[in-house]
Formats: structure tokens, sequence, C-alpha cells
């Protein structure tokens, strides 16, 4: 069985599109998405009718809760600028597009061969806030996952692509399809890398393996299509991709 696994979209339709064309030219059994898939970027309509037409497995990520309600957020306080995106988005999205939303769950199970499964989630099993990283202290990692092992799970949120081994069971981190970046950059060098990051779990009998893909895409297309969105603070996305070409040609 072949799961290919994928998180953090934010609206980037345009590198989901990328993702899309690279897994069709794979085989696989299984498509999940780890949440954070409709706020943030240019195209929400567009990405929710791919989800739609997908018919794959959400999870309900912090964006998707902060944009379904904003009470559901208290943990981060949200800047007037991205208040503002908020209500762009809601307002390209139909009933029935935040119906689709409301559908999104804290946990998703999904049955591997041989009695095992992948427990999938936004942050960990215990909130879509929690933050796991390669340097979060072990203590951390333990006691957000420790008793859900021996399963095989998938988080998203960080945004960085890693695996880690907790006790008998493995935690992987996907990366991000539509804001993929270094989480240790430090904030004046910040750049958006254009690329979609995803993964494929492959389990069979008791062998289990996992690759990491990144998929390229076109910047200078992606900048159009955030310029003619008419999205609120679009030069700041746009700033973000600039400052990634301007580095490729110093």
């Amino acid at each position: 069985m072949r799961v290919a696994v994928l998180s953090d979209i934010h609206a980037n339709c345009f590198a989901f599109d990328a993702a899309l064309a690279d897994l069709r030219q794979q085989s696989f059994d299984q498509i999940v998405c780890l949440g954070d898939a409709i706020q943030g970027g240019a195209q929400p309509k567009e990405t929710v009718e791919r989800l739609r037409k997908l018919g794959c497995p959400i999870v309900m990520g912090n964006a998707d809760a902060w944009l379904l309600d904003e009470e559901n957020d208290r943990d981060e306080s949200a800047s007037p600028q991205q208040r503002e995106g908020r209500e762009w988005t809601l307002s390209k999205l139909s009933a029935e597009d935040l119906e689709l939303l409301r559908s999104f769950q804290p946990t998703l199970e999904i049955r591997l061969e041989a009695g095992q499964r992948l427990l999938c989630f936004h942050g960990s099993p215990r909130s879509y806030h929690d933050l796991l990283l390669p340097d979060t202290p072990e203590t951390e990692w333990q006691r957000l996952l420790g008793s859900f092992t021996p399963a095989v799970m998938a988080g998203g949120h960080s945004h960085t692509q890693q695996v880690r081994r907790i006790g008998e069971g493995l935690f992987f981190n996907p990366g991000s399809i539509g804001v993929a970046y270094n989480y240790y950059l430090p904030e004046n060098q910040f750049h958006t890398d254009p690329w979609a990051e995803y993964a494929i779990l492959t389990c069979h009998e008791q062998r289990m393996s996992l690759s990491f893909h990144r998929v390229p895409y076109n910047v200078k297309e992606l900048i159009e299509i955030i310029e003619a969105s008419g999205r609120p603070y679009a030069n700041a996305l746009i700033a973000d991709y600039e400052r990634v070409r301007r580095d490729n040609r110093a």
C-alpha cells in the first residue's frame, strides 16, 4: 500500500497542481491532506475545487479552524493584515465550500498492511497548534506522541520535511505544498522556496519505506497569479518569492 501525504497547501493551487502532476507519474493507493489547506494564499476557491475533486480525507489545521471561526485560534494574535486576508478568502468561498472545510477532522487513521496504522494530524494528535521540529526536546516529543506508538504518525504545521523514531513508532512531516521554507532562516533572510513538498509512505507486509519529494514550479507564473488575484497585501506574498529569485540570480 502506498499513501501520498501532503500538507499546508495554504491556497497555493499552482503549487498544488505541480505536486498532483508529479503524483500522477507514480503509483499510489491513497492521498491524505494534513490541513492548513485554504487560508493564506491567492487561490482559495481553486484549492477547494481540487480537494473536492480528489475526495481525499483532510485533517483540520489551525489556519482552517481560524478561517471558519476567529475564536478557534485564541493562541495566536492575528494582525489586521491577516484578518483582512481572512475576509478576502471567505468572500471567495461558497456555503458549499465552507461545508467542505467543516468536514475536516482533528485526526484521521488509515489502515495499512499487516495490522499497521497511519495516524494523521496537523500539529499533534492533541492540538493543531503543537509545533514539532528536529530540535524539539525529546521530552516534548514523548509527551505529545509517545502514547500513540507503535503507530506510524504523520503531521504538518512546521513546513519542515523530517522523520523521527518515537519508541517503536515513526513520525514524519511531508513538508509544505504551498509555502515551503527553511524554518531556521533568520527573519531578514526569509523567503519561500520555489517547490512543492510531499511524501509517500509505502507499506508492504512488514516492510515499510518513506520517500520525500520536492517538485519545482515556475515562480514567475505564480507571481502573475498572485498579482491578478486581488488578494489584499499581495505584494507581501510576492516579496517572499522575489527574494529567492534575486538570490538565485546573484
